[in-house]
């Protein structure tokens, strides 16, 4: 998914009320945690994921949800990581699936102009 040009699609996806203002220091730790993994992966680089060096994120996730809890030798929760493997895992699913969709292939729904959704165009054959 990425995000909708069309305006009032936009709006219904709220980046900061429906997720960073739930879950702001969850969302800080995964923050610290990219900088300390790049700075572990990549000393003295600009912070990037580098994607040629993990692809596991599935098990990892389930490496580190088994010390869930605890913290890591790094100084870093478990928990943070589980968090981190878990985006990253949902962005590359995410990314795979819109190599097959475009995003005129969605739409805005709703009725007496409120738009309550987003749906798949379908196509009517016309």
């Amino acid at each position: 998914m990425t995000l909708p040009t069309d305006a009032a699609a936009r709006k219904l996806i709220p980046l900061a009320t429906g997720c960073l203002d739930y879950f702001p220091n969850a969302l800080a730790a995964v923050a610290e945690l990219s900088a300390i993994g790049n700075e572990q992966h990549n000393p003295g680089q600009p912070l990037h994921w580098d994607r040629s060096k993990s692809g596991d994120e599935a098990d990892a996730l389930m490496r580190h949800l088994m010390q869930r809890g605890t913290v890591d030798t790094d100084g870093v929760r478990h928990s943070a990581k589980v968090a981190w493997r878990a985006l990253a895992l949902l962005q590359k699913e995410i990314e795979a699936a819109l190599v097959h969709v475009d995003e005129s292939d969605f739409v805005a729904v709703g009725t007496a102009g409120r738009i309550t959704g987003i749906r798949v165009r379908q196509d009517t054959g016309d």
